[in-house]
């Protein structure tokens, strides 16, 4: 069991900058990959980033490279998500995600077994 809690979403111009955290809780010890998808209304729910925990390696959507960087302190059981040059087109609930075993998809929903709340991030043009 593992429990996630997103937060720092807001509104913000396009151009400005968000970071969100995510603090996990519970039986962490067994988690393979963490990762952030986003879902805007009436779309399905599609990958952002996502980082191993144990190496650190980061993975990102074509969509956000360059502009977004996926981080984690082991530690403390969290992982955050610094978004640089937003656009509105990053409209949408962000949700952070658990994934439990190496051999699961890293790109889709399928592949993680916990989810957050979600927090939203608006763009305004």
């Amino acid at each position: 069991q593992v429990r996630l809690v997103e937060s720092g979403g807001g509104l913000v111009q396009a151009g400005g900058s968000l970071r969100l955290s995510c603090l996990a809780s519970g039986r962490t010890f067994s988690t393979s990959k963490m990762a952030w998808f986003r879902q805007a209304p009436g779309k399905e729910r599609d990958f952002v980033a996502a980082i191993s925990w144990s190496g650190g390696i980061t993975y990102y959507a074509d969509s956000v490279k360059g502009r977004f960087t996926i981080s984690r302190d082991n530690a403390k059981n969290t992982v955050s998500l610094q978004m640089d040059s937003l656009e509105p087109e990053d409209t949408a609930v962000y949700y952070c995600a658990s994934q439990r075993n190496t051999d699961q998809s890293m790109y889709t929903v399928r592949g993680y077994n916990y989810w957050g709340q979600g927090t939203q991030v608006t763009v305004s043009s």
